[in-house]
C-alpha cells in the first residue's frame, strides 16, 4: 500500500502528501516548462512576427493614412503571411490589420496603409 513515488522531474523519492508530484517548485516550474515549450515558442514567435508588423505599419504610417511600396514594407522585415485579422469593405476590398494597423494591396507593388481609429 505505500508505494515509493518519485518526482516527476528529478526523480528524488516523495514524502508528504499522497497526491505530491513533485519534490519543489522548481521541479515543478521546470516539468511544466519542459512540457509546454514547443507550443510556447510557435505562440512566441508568431507574436514576435504580428509585433514586428505592427511597428513597421506604425513607422511608415506616422499620419493615419498614406501609401507605400511592397519594397519598401519587404525591406523593413515585413511579412505577409501574418495579420491579426481581415477586414472587406462593401465594395469588396480586402484590407489585413496587425492590430489597429492595416494595409490594402493596390495596384502595383502599392500599398494604402491606414490606421484604425477606437471605437
Amino acid at each position: 500500500m505505500n508505494e515509493e513515488r518519485a518526482c516527476l522531474d528529478c526523480g528524488t523519492a516523495l514524502h508528504g502528501r499522497a497526491d505530491k508530484k513533485f519534490c519543489n517548485d522548481l521541479c515543478r516550474n521546470n516539468y511544466n516548462n519542459q512540457l509546454n515549450s514547443s507550443s510556447y515558442n510557435l505562440v512566441r514567435n508568431i507574436n514576435n512576427i504580428l509585433r514586428r508588423n505592427r511597428r513597421i505599419l506604425e513607422e511608415l504610417n506616422p499620419t493615419g493614412k498614406t501609401k507605400t511600396t511592397r519594397k519598401k514594407l519587404s525591406a523593413k522585415g515585413f511579412d505577409f503571411e501574418y495579420h491579426t485579422r481581415s477586414y472587406q469593405t462593401q465594395s469588396g476590398k480586402t484590407y489585413q490589420f496587425c492590430y489597429e494597423y492595416g494595409y490594402l494591396p493596390l495596384e502595383g507593388d502599392e500599398f494604402l496603409l491606414v490606421k484604425r481609429e477606437a471605437e
